[in-house]
C-alpha cells in the first residue's frame, strides 16, 4: 500500500516545467486542503507596496517597520487581505489559528488590530491566494508540476524571498541545478 500524501499543511515547490507567470518558481504554504479543494499562500512574491499604506487605507495605525512589504498571496481574490505571523499570547482560535509549529493565519479584523498595533518580529501581510478546485492539486502533483517540502516557520518568515525556491529545493535534498524540466513521475 502507497504512503497517503499529506498536502496540509505543507509547503509547494514549483518545479521548472511550470511556466505559469503566477506560480513560476513559486514557494506555496498549502494551509488546507479537502475534497472541496485547496487553498494556499505564494510566500515569494513581494509587491511594491507597503503595509503602513494598506493599513492605513483601512484606517488603522501600522506599528510595525515602516518599509514592510505587503505579499503576492496568489492571483485568486487579490482584494482578500491574510496574515501569517508568529504565535501571538492571547490572541487565539477563532481569531487565528496555527497552520503548523511557529505559523499562524489570520484574516480577522479583531486580529488584524491586535497584530498592526504590536506586530510581532515574525509577520507577514499578504493579499489574494492560491487556489485548487476538487482534485485539481492532486492532479498537478501528479503532472510533476509541484513537489513538497518539508514544513519550516524559517522558510516562511526568515529566509529572503530570492532564495525561498532555492532552499525549498535544498531542503529536499536535491541540487536545484539538478532540475531539468520534465513532466510526468519519474
Amino acid at each position: 500500500m502507497a504512503a497517503e500524501l499529506t498536502i496540509a499543511p505543507g509547503i509547494l515547490v514549483a518545479m521548472p516545467q511550470l511556466n505559469d507567470p503566477n506560480f513560476r518558481r513559486s514557494v506555496i504554504l498549502v494551509a488546507e486542503h479537502n475534497e472541496e479543494g485547496s487553498f494556499g499562500l505564494v510566500l515569494n512574491r513581494p509587491t511594491d507596496d507597503l503595509v503602513c499604506n494598506l493599513i492605513s487605507s483601512l484606517e488603522m495605525d501600522w506599528c510595525g517597520d515602516e518599509q514592510a512589504e505587503v505579499w503576492m498571496g496568489g492571483p485568486v481574490q487579490p482584494e482578500t487581505g491574510w496574515v501569517l505571523h508568529e504565535p501571538v499570547p492571547g490572541l487565539g482560535e477563532p481569531a487565528t489559528r496555527e497552520i503548523f509549529d511557529g505559523v499562524h493565519l489570520t484574516a480577522a479584523p479583531e486580529a488584524l488590530s491586535v497584530l498592526v498595533s504590536r506586530p510581532p518580529p515574525r509577520m507577514r501581510v499578504l493579499l489574494g491566494y492560491a487556489g485548487w478546485g476538487p482534485g485539481q492539486l492532486e492532479s498537478e502533483l501528479t503532472g510533476g508540476s509541484w513537489v513538497n517540502a518539508p514544513l519550516s516557520a524559517d522558510l516562511v518568515f526568515d529566509t529572503p524571498c530570492e532564495y525561498q525556491w532555492e532552499a525549498s529545493v535544498r531542503l529536499l535534498g536535491v541540487d536545484p541545478k539538478a532540475l531539468a524540466p520534465a513532466s510526468g513521475v519519474h
